[in-house]
This record gives C-alpha cells, sequence and structure tokens, in this order.
C-alpha cells in the first residue's frame, strides 16, 4: 500500500507543470577610467553643472544634471573639494564656493 503512494505520488509530480522562470540579465556598471585626467574631465562636469543650477545640489542631483554615474559624480566633487572650489551645507548638499 505505502508503494502504490508512493508511486500515486510520483505520477502526479510527473504530471505536474514545470514552472520556468526567466531572470533579466543585470544591468552592466559603467567601467570608470581612474586617471587623473578622466577624474579632471568629470570634475569639469561636475563644476558646470553646479554653475549652471546656482544653488545647492546633492550628489545625485549632480550626477543627473552632469548626465554622469553617482561614482563619477563623487570623483569630481572629491578633485573640486580639495581644489577649495565647493563647500558644503548643513544638509548634505553642495554649492560653489
Amino acid at each position: 500500500m505505502a508503494k502504490e503512494k508512493i508511486a500515486k505520488v510520483a505520477e502526479e509530480e510527473a504530471k505536474a507543470p514545470v514552472k520556468k522562470t526567466t531572470r533579466k540579465p543585470a544591468a552592466k556598471k559603467a567601467v570608470v577610467a581612474l586617471n587623473p585626467e578622466n577624474i579632471g574631465f568629470k570634475a569639469g562636469d561636475v563644476y558646470q553643472a553646479l554653475a549652471a543650477a546656482g544653488q545647492a545640489m546633492d550628489v545625485a542631483e549632480i550626477a543627473k544634471a552632469a548626465q554622469i554615474s553617482t561614482e563619477e559624480a563623487l570623483l569630481g566633487l572629491g578633485w573640486l573639494f580639495k581644489e577649495g572650489k565647493l563647500v558644503s551645507t548643513e544638509d548634505n548638499k553642495v554649492v560653489l564656493a
């Protein structure tokens, strides 16, 4: 009797439809070239975005306005902070000095 139940369960499992899952391919991250020339260009993009906005912006806003990735925006911000061209505000925004 136990063998019959096992055979019946095995039969039902064989008839059950197999669920197929589809996976979306992972988005490829942009590769950022870490050299002084490229970082300098990104700093220029960040500076131009801040100058055009004329107000304090956070990192995401800067990246969107400059049409660069957040990582590239952070590299450019670091460059400009080092040169003393930026000032941070209390609400984690950045404005030209």
